[in-house]
């Protein structure tokens, strides 16, 4: 009796070790458990967050590894845009080193036309000879002119006669177009300089302005105009300041939405200079033009008072 007893208690325990496992593999197969499904999702969580930091850790390498340097030089009205440019440029490809010399419009395309620079900045067209020498205008913003007198000046508005008459030497007196009597003072930029070019060509007075002063810098004309009672200058109107006042012309005044929407005649472009379309420049290069064309450029160009041209 007591062996039969072992038998049957042994065939028992067999019975229910058998059972136990196929409950075990039919609930391995029939579905996954609450516990099994969370870490699964875990794991593609984790999976996309492997990648995301993967492509960001890939992206900052490709900035960090972008090395070398670009020289700009050219229009002295461009610096404080070329200046803003530089600086953010750098934040986002710091092993870059880029450079600008501020000499004026036509010694920055000779430079270009000559390979010692990279960019050539100016601002003014290119003239025709210009471009047969093989460098390509790339308008990268729109800037107005401002024409300015110092802060005493009652008079407030210029037709363009008055202010052909002005330059060409025809008026001499601020009294002859209902100011003070005070004699006009005719400041101009020097040859070469791209506000003159585009100055001078808008009014149809090339070659035949009355310049009591000629300065080589934009700064030098504000500072310039500021300080001499009847002075007249022109500057970009990125740059004018309460030092100065800014004349209307025709009734309109110098804005940026005025210049946008064609009212203000007195505007040229922004140019930066290559040897050749951007697309034959380093690689570099063609990456500075991207930064410029692109978002961030253009609000550069907009925070500086400039109009985008994208």
């Amino acid at each position: 009796m007591k062996r039969k007893s072992g038998k049957g208690f042994a065939w028992m325990a067999a019975a229910v070790f058998a059972v136990s496992c196929l409950a075990g593999c039919g609930t391995g197969s029939a579905g996954s458990s609450p516990a099994s499904s969370a870490a699964q999702s875990s794991q593609a969580s984790g999976a996309q967050q492997d990648a995301q930091a993967s492509q960001g850790a890939q992206a900052s390498s490709q900035t960090e590894d972008l090395s070398g340097s670009i020289q700009m030089v050219g229009s002295t009205s461009m610096e404080k845009y070329a200046n803003a440019l530089m600086e953010s440029f750098r934040e986002k490809y710091p092993n870059v080193n880029v450079t600008a010399e501020f000499v004026g419009s036509g010694a920055g395309i000779e430079a270009v036309a000559a390979g010692s620079a990279d960019i050539g900045n100016s601002s003014r067209n290119l003239k025709d000879e210009e471009k047969e020498k093989g460098v390509v205008e790339n308008i990268v913003a729109i800037d107005g002119i401002a024409v300015c007198v110092d802060p005493a000046n009652t008079v407030t508005d210029l037709t363009r006669q008055q202010l052909i008459d002005i330059y060409t030497g025809k008026v001499k007196n601020w009294s002859e177009l209902g100011g003070s009597d005070t004699p006009v003072i005719v400041i101009g930029r020097e040859a070469g300089s791209g506000t003159r070019g585009a100055f001078e060509e808008i009014l149809g007075v090339e070659d035949g302005c009355a310049y009591a002063n000629e300065l080589d810098s934009t700064g030098a004309v504000m500072a310039k105009v500021a300080s001499t009672p009847g002075a007249i200058g022109y500057v970009s109107l990125d740059v004018v300041d309460d030092s100065v006042t800014a004349l209307s012309l025709e009734g309109v005044e110098a804005t940026a939405d005025n210049i946008k929407a064609g009212s203000y005649f007195l505007s040229r472009p922004f140019v930066m200079a290559t040897k050749g379309e951007i697309s034959e420049q380093s690689r570099l290069v063609q990456i500075w033009f991207d930064y410029v064309y692109g978002e961030e450029g253009q609000e550069i160009a907009s925070q500086v008072g400039l109009i985008t041209v994208k």
